[in-house]
């Protein structure tokens, strides 16, 4: 959290050096049209189009009234690819009309040299051309267009590949082999051996079709706890569907234990308290927080060192908090709020406190040192609220499902203990930033090939590692840049769109910088919050009560949704989480009546 301003995040990307668009000779008379559905005029029947990137549209178009336009997110490229048939040792001529920078158009498989020509700006349609010639053994090759990392959205019409025709596609055969696990609460990961032939696989949940894989995984998410399911998979080619594999029951787990953490409200108001400093807003004593807040988070808990592990917490001293609470009546007011049923936690960083446990000394002191304040101020448990540069991914860690960098690894070990410790009752709660969480969708770490800030995403394999221990995860909606929803469209704070879009990632999965191969599951609605600045002072992205409200009734009622559009409607979603108590009081209390006004019916 922000004690006093927003902190700048930066991404950083790298483009490849450039090359030249390869000439071509006509084709011969005899030679036949093979790229199916080239000028996209039956939409993207026939291509494939990686991470969902590709789409048709009517403006601009080359020829015709229809063009693909696909747009690079993350490590994809937005490669949309078509596999022929062709014969051995024959020659083919390809091309295509472009727009856009850094726009590739090629065929790989052909059994010789791949090939490709490409444009490093193309403001208005350009033609490019390649040729090939097959293999003795060649009789498919895959022909694709792709953007490049970083970039824009491309087009391309009028895509052409003529030659001998080869001999026609088989169907594909059934698969077989399909085995259903890796359940969580919310997701069932299913594979299968590869099919001769396909090019793609679809899946099917209960009868219904699910979700088309490029590969020989997936995993289904935003399922119901405890419950069965039946999956079947289909092998896919330009010759059609195969029929479905033999059915396979996938069964969620119960969500070690549904409410880690104990009981807290169906919907319940997250306030973090200034317990520990002093700011613009003024200090609040613990007794003199409203019933309305069902979680108080103390702000913060702060290393001796970057490194050290070594947490501390004090109240903040009468020189910079006239009217503070003793020690005593600080503990006794603690009391008196948990027999009420408030859960109240201890808060570890914020901007300032940056926690770097990058050796298993640190992470056992980490351990340590926070027992030692939850034991002495009878707190509930932990929210964690690392911030800057206190996760980051080194090079190569790269899947979130196992995490390999030690700050990562060695958090998710010392919160596993500090569960362990305490039991069921302790409750777990996260407040990372988009940056850390939503951006991951783009970016994740590095990169494949380097250059990105290594924070981005970072907060997602701690994330999944401890979701059956998750109480609540409040994301901060606020001091961010613009993020793009699963829509592919950037969503800018400030509004109901912003939230709905935010939130609405975290309630339904979503693939890791692009990769289907990766999907972070969803989380179950009781375990999501929406964080907000509880006034303008208290940080960027202030929203209104009605936009507050807006996004609320989206989220649990499909009403007042706007433009984008969610998927799921969510009455479970556990409530709001806002910084801070101490800014909510300064406002008037806005924030918190308002909370308390909303009809969650």
């Amino acid at each position: 959290m922000d004690r006093t301003r927003p902190l700048t995040l930066l991404l950083a990307g790298a483009l490849a050096a450039g090359g030249l668009v390869t000439l071509t000779p006509l084709a011969h008379a005899a030679d036949t049209e093979l790229a199916r559905n080239g000028g996209f005029e039956a939409g993207l029947d026939g291509w494939s189009c990686t991470a969902g990137s590709g789409a048709v549209v009517s403006t601009p178009v080359h020829g015709g009234t229809k063009a693909l336009q696909a747009t690079p997110a993350g490590s994809d490229n937005a490669k949309c690819s078509q596999t022929v048939t062709v014969k051995p040792n024959s020659t083919y001529q390809l091309s295509g009309w472009v727009r856009g920078s850094y726009v590739y158009l090629g065929a790989s498989g052909t059994g010789t040299t791949d090939v490709s020509a490409w444009t490093q700006s193309a403001p208005d349609w350009q033609r490019l051309a390649t040729s090939f010639t097959t293999g003795a053994s060649t009789t498919s090759v895959t022909l694709y267009t792709h953007g490049w990392y970083g970039t824009g959205a491309y087009v391309a019409d009028d895509l052409s590949l003529l030659g001998p025709g080869g001999d026609p596609v088989q169907l594909p055969a059934t698969p077989t082999g399909l085995t259903a696990g890796g359940a969580t609460a919310s997701s069932v990961t299913l594979s299968w051996p590869a099919v001769s032939g396909a090019t793609s696989y679809k899946v099917y949940k209960d009868g219904v079709a699910l979700a088309t894989a490029a590969g020989t995984s997936y995993t289904a998410t935003g399922l119901a706890a405890a419950t069965s399911y039946s999956f079947q998979v289909t092998a896919v080619n330009s010759a059609g569907e195969s029929a479905r594999s033999t059915a396979v029951t996938g069964t969620t787990t119960s969500g070690g234990g549904g409410n880690p953490g104990g009981q807290l409200p169906a919907h319940a108001l997250v306030g973090y308290l200034h317990a520990s400093f002093a700011n613009g807003s003024g200090y609040t004593r613990m007794a003199d927080v409203p019933d309305s807040w069902d979680v108080i988070n103390l702000a913060f808990g702060e290393p001796t060192s970057v490194t050290s592990g070594d947490i501390r917490f004090s109240l903040c001293p009468a020189t910079e908090c006239p009217g503070v609470e003793s020690v005593a009546d600080f503990k006794t007011a603690i009391k008196a709020k948990q027999a009420a049923g408030k859960k109240v936690l201890i808060s570890i960083g914020g901007q300032n406190g940056q926690v770097q446990l990058s050796t298993t000394a640190a992470r056992d002191t980490f351990v340590s040192s926070v027992s030692k304040i939850i034991d002495e101020y009878g707190l509930d448990g932990l929210d964690i609220d690392f911030e800057g540069h206190s996760l980051s991914l080194q090079t190569g860690d790269t899947d979130f499902r196992n995490p390999t960098s030690p700050v990562i690894v060695n958090l998710i070990s010392a919160v596993k203990t500090l569960k362990a410790k305490y039991g069921a009752k302790f409750v777990l709660t996260m407040a990372p930033e988009t940056f850390f969480v939503q951006l991951g969708y783009q970016y994740y770490g590095s990169g494949p090939w380097g250059g990105q800030d290594p924070r981005a995403g970072a907060y997602l394999p701690v994330i999944h590692a401890l979701r059956d221990d998750l109480t609540l995860l409040h994301v901060q909606d606020y001091n961010s840049g613009s993020i793009m929803g699963l829509d592919n469209q950037y969503h800018s704070m400030g509004g109901a769109d912003f939230h709905i879009a935010m939130t609405d990632m975290l309630l339904t999965g979503f693939p890791v910088a692009g990769n289907t191969d990766r999907v972070f599951p969803a989380l179950r609605p009781d375990q999501v919050a929406i964080g907000l600045p509880a006034s303008t002072q208290a940080g960027n992205g202030h929203t209104t009560p009605a936009e507050v409200n807006k996004a609320l009734d989206c989220l649990t009622k499909k009403q007042n949704c706007g433009s984008y559009q969610t998927h799921g409607t969510w009455p479970g979603l556990r409530g709001l989480m806002t910084w801070s108590i101490n800014w909510d009081r300064y406002n008037q209390w806005e924030f918190s009546r308002n909370f308390d006004a909303y009809n969650w019916s």
